[in-house]
């Protein structure tokens, strides 16, 4: 009789399909608070944790790939804004820094301007980026919740998409795509 002894086996470490198939979007009905909708998506890129902080928290650089600059001192409890990069100084969206921890983790509210910026706030959603190691790049992990409606979950899940396509496409090229794709039709 023979026996196949195959000692330890190094933990398999998922393939491309895994990366960039459909686990990549999670939609989950039903937030932490009754009635609410969450949107997550994860994303992968060539670069540093660093980076992608940098690239999400500096008004200059958020606003080559987004159209808007995010302006904050990054502390928690400070106030941020969502401003256009046109020299108009209009800010879109407002809210709260809740968490703040460089290169990992950031946590805001998001409100329209002048509306109230408080969690919990009618009108009011949370977004967290989830930044961690993923080997040598990066896995990006976006998590919108407290969305009031489908109609809601589903323009934030097509605005994320864009803007996430073209944060990967900036940080993994140095240029944001030639053509922003909201702006398409």
């Amino acid at each position: 009789m023979n026996t196949l002894r195959r000692g330890r086996r190094k933990p398999r470490r998922p393939g491309p399909a895994a990366l960039h198939g459909s686990p990549r979007l999670r939609t989950i009905h039903g937030g932490p608070m009754a009635g609410t909708l969450t949107f997550r998506y994860v994303t992968y890129l060539a670069t540093t944790p660093e980076k992608v902080w940098h690239a999400l928290t500096d008004p200059e650089l958020s606003g080559a790939y987004w159209g808007h600059g995010n302006v904050s001192d990054w502390r928690p409890g400070s106030r941020w804004e969502h401003r256009r990069t046109d020299g108009s100084g209009i800010a879109d969206v407002e809210g709260v820094v809740l968490e703040s921890a460089p290169p990992t983790r950031l946590v805001t509210t998001w409100a329209e301007p002048g509306a109230p910026t408080g969690r919990g706030e009618p009108g009011v959603s949370t977004v967290t980026f989830g930044i961690e190691p993923y080997e040598e790049i990066v896995r990006l992990t976006l998590t919108h919740e407290d969305l009031a409606d489908e109609a809601e979950r589903e323009a934030a899940a097509g605005g994320w998409f864009a803007v996430l396509a073209n944060l990967k496409t900036l940080l993994e090229t140095g240029r944001p795509l030639p053509k922003e794709p909201w702006t398409m039709p």
